[in-house]
């Protein structure tokens, strides 16, 4: 995690493994509680979930042209 003018941990780096559920548990758990009380990364969460979301509707012949 990355330090933001001293508010402590932001989990920036981390949202894209984390809406991949490819973190481990703990670190997890750290990323849901940091988007608990912090809106910059909230809404960066949203913008990364939407993209993911966005990314499984294309299909291999999307990709093909």
């Amino acid at each position: 995690m990355t330090a933001d003018r001293g508010d402590g941990p932001h989990v920036r780096q981390l949202l894209g493994a984390y809406v991949l559920d490819a973190l481990e548990a703990d670190e997890s758990r750290e990323v849901a509680r940091h988007l608990q009380r912090c809106a910059p990364c909230a809404a960066a969460y949203v913008e990364v979930a939407e993209a993911v979301s966005l990314l499984a509707l294309l299909n291999v012949e999307d990709l093909l042209e």
